[in-house]
């Protein structure tokens, strides 16, 4: 029967999953675990709090299946936008209790190169450079790139999501991303080439 259950598109596992029946949630994890957990480790930084938030997201997805709409987007996209909210729950409300803070050891020597103060600069000022660039944008445009590249989705996904045709998500992409190297290189952030 799980053999079965992995050739079953995402309606029909979805269905199984509003059914209550476990192996389609052994199906649906196999299937977008990876994915889920990529997202959550890049929104969380940290191994251990991505694999709780994606364990937390996929008991959400099990408990509220029979609410997915198709209508409003594919189960895959459902997913990770539950993925995302769980894994931005724990960076804003982790209660104290929750976050685990290393106690420092007076006796052990700092490894490494240590900070460089100038790089770190530089690298700040190019994080404010971008969110200018990025706030420059026509909200159109900001959307795109910020569903694309902070979001993780795909053009087609986005089409869907906002509800405008593919070939305007990609219009609006390409020249949100010529008017961001503009900015950029403007600023001399960026070569010309």
């Amino acid at each position: 029967m799980t053999a079965r259950r992995s050739e079953l598109s995402d309606l029909e596992l979805v269905r199984a999953l509003a059914a209550g029946e476990l192996d389609a949630m052994d199906t649906l994890y196999g299937r977008y675990s990876g994915l889920a957990y990529s997202l959550a480790l890049r929104i969380l930084g940290d191994a251990g709090r991505a694999e709780d938030a994606v364990q937390d997201a996929f008991v959400r997805v099990w408990t509220r299946a029979a609410s997915f709409d198709a209508s409003r987007g594919s189960l895959r996209t459902w997913v990770l936008t539950v993925v995302r909210n769980r894994a931005v729950d724990y960076l804003r409300g982790a209660p104290a209790r929750q976050r685990s803070e290393l106690e420092l050891r007076v006796e052990v020597p700092a490894a490494g190169a240590g900070s460089d103060p100038w790089r770190e600069v530089a690298e700040s000022l190019e994080r404010s450079a971008v969110r200018e660039a990025l706030a420059s944008l026509p909200s159109e445009q900001r959307q795109m790139i910020e569903l694309a590249y902070y979001g993780g989705y795909t053009q087609t996904e986005i089409a869907g999501m906002v509800d405008v045709p593919l070939g305007t998500v990609k219009s609006r992409t390409r020249l949100a991303m010529e008017k961001l190297c503009s900015y950029l290189q403007g600023r001399g952030l960026m070569d010309g080439d």
